[in-house]
């Protein structure tokens, strides 16, 4: 069920995550905040008020039992200069859970409401704190997988994508104006702005929105990791290499073909970007109706993933059965891997002038010597990151912004289309750009109906 917001109330929450630690935070947001302190707070040098953007040091005091509850740090926060652009209050208490969970139910109790997930920054947003766009970028950053996607989002936090939704909204306008001219001035004979211009104008705004839009794909890639399925035959060495690239003993690993009967995932870090590994069963014939379905599963698995490695093994020849798996995995995102390079009897220039009459590019390694694991890490990260360089400065971190893009941008190709007729209505002109103008508004909140809001703000954290 999504939370109801009731900007209204004063609200509070705990602040800091559950678990052992120093200090825990309950944060108290709305016209409320300071009264409710006052209620609990007794400064250990009694103050006849409490200073804004100034620690306070006392203790919180239950009223009703005369007890004293924890020693604390408060801060006051006098609106508009805090979070919230509301009276905002943080007590700084010793953490552990039932300690804080104590103030915050005394803090509850003198007239405070406990706090939706994603209130607080739900309340920065209706304030004019922050556009939608930001509001969302704050969720990213605390959910951020990698250092790369917690500094794209820091970014967009501080505006870089808000500033380009704007700069597009104004070229629209600007468009917008010289069309609207010609339809509420008929008398004057205005024509629609020189069309080969506008054409040019259009082209350029429907350029940048497929830069934003391509941005995306990376953006999610830095935010939620990959997806790399390591396939190829039995006992080349699979479970052995997702070992190695998880430095645990995880996957079992027997020298008998088709250990695996179905696949095997975790999560790892390679340079920094995080990635879900996923060990399939031996892609081969077989009559062993668990063996079989193993197999199934890894072929769909194939379809899923960012990248497959295709391990195969110089201890051989590449045969007929080596070719088929190829042909399996050739339509995906694919690297070939050669492993056991280290036997003294191998058949690696077999596997070298096989790959090479294919085209395709290989890296070799030995798993059990430790051998080119870490040339093999370098190429999947090159592999999916464009030599793991962030292409962009605005990267679109989510879905929603996205297909927001999406719609503008069919609406201009909508008006472009129109522009190209031998006598272009300017009416449908600038119905085209106002839907365009009004998509581009939803991703910074302008456009946004309650249900959207809530559905954004209950992925938030409560304490945020």
């Amino acid at each position: 069920m999504k939370p109801k917001f009731y900007p209204e109330d004063t609200i509070a929450a705990i602040a800091t995550p559950p678990g052992r630690g120093a200090i825990g935070v309950i944060k108290i947001s709305g016209d409320q905040a300071l009264s409710i302190l006052e209620k609990i707070f007794q400064p250990k040098k009694p103050k006849p008020f409490l200073e804004s953007h100034r620690f306070h040091y006392g203790y919180i005091k239950d009223r009703e039992s005369n007890e004293f509850i924890d020693e604390v740090l408060v801060v006051y926060m006098k609106k508009p200069y805090s979070y919230t652009r509301e009276d905002v209050v943080e007590i700084h208490a010793h953490s552990g859970f039932f300690n804080l969970k104590r103030v915050l139910e005394l803090v509850l109790k003198e007239g405070a409401r406990a706090a939706e997930p994603g209130e607080f920054t739900f309340r920065a947003f209706i304030n004019g704190r922050i556009d939608l766009a930001q509001a969302e970028a704050i969720e990213e950053i605390v959910s951020a997988k990698s250092e790369i996607s917690l500094n794209l989002a820091i970014k967009n936090l501080s505006g870089k994508l808000s500033e380009k939704i704007n700069l597009l909204r104004e070229n629209l306008l600007s468009i917008l104006a010289q069309v609207e001219a010609a339809i509420d001035f008929p008398e004057e004979d205005i024509e629609i702005m020189n069309p080969p211009e506008l054409k040019r104008l259009l082209e350029e705004n429907i350029d940048e929105l497929n830069r934003l839009i391509e941005n995306y794909r990376e953006g999610k890639i830095y935010r939620e990791g990959i997806s790399l399925v390591i396939s190829g035959k039995p006992n080349v060495g699979k479970s052995s290499l997702m070992n190695i690239l998880l430095k645990e003993e995880r996957a079992i690993v027997t020298p008998i073909p088709g250990t695996t009967r179905d696949f095997l995932e975790e999560e790892v870090y390679i340079k920094g970007l995080p990635v879900k590994l996923i060990d399939t069963a031996g892609l081969r014939e077989t009559e062993d109706l668990v063996e079989k379905m193993g197999v199934e599963r890894a072929i769909e698995k194939l379809k899923e993933a960012d990248l497959v490695l295709l391990l195969v093994d110089a201890g051989s020849k590449p045969t007929k059965e080596d070719t088929h798996i190829y042909n399996i995995i050739k339509p995906y995102n694919h690297l070939i891997v050669i492993n056991k390079v280290d036997l003294s009897m191998n058949f690696l220039e077999d596997w070298r002038e096989f790959l090479k009459s294919l085209n395709e590019e290989f890296v070799e390694i030995s798993v059990k010597e430790h051998q080119g694991i870490d040339l093999l890490t370098q190429r999947i990260f090159d592999k999916i990151t464009h030599n793991g360089i962030p292409q962009v400065l605005e990267v679109v971190p989510n879905l929603r912004q996205k297909i927001a893009l999406e719609k503008a941008k069919g609406h201009l190709l909508l008006a472009l289309e129109e522009l190209k007729k031998e006598e272009p209505l300017a009416e449908i002109l600038a119905m085209e750009l106002r839907e365009a103008f009004s998509d581009l508004a939803e991703i910074l909140g302008e456009v946004s109906t309650e249900d959207v809001l809530s559905d954004i703000f209950s992925r938030f954290c409560i304490g945020k």
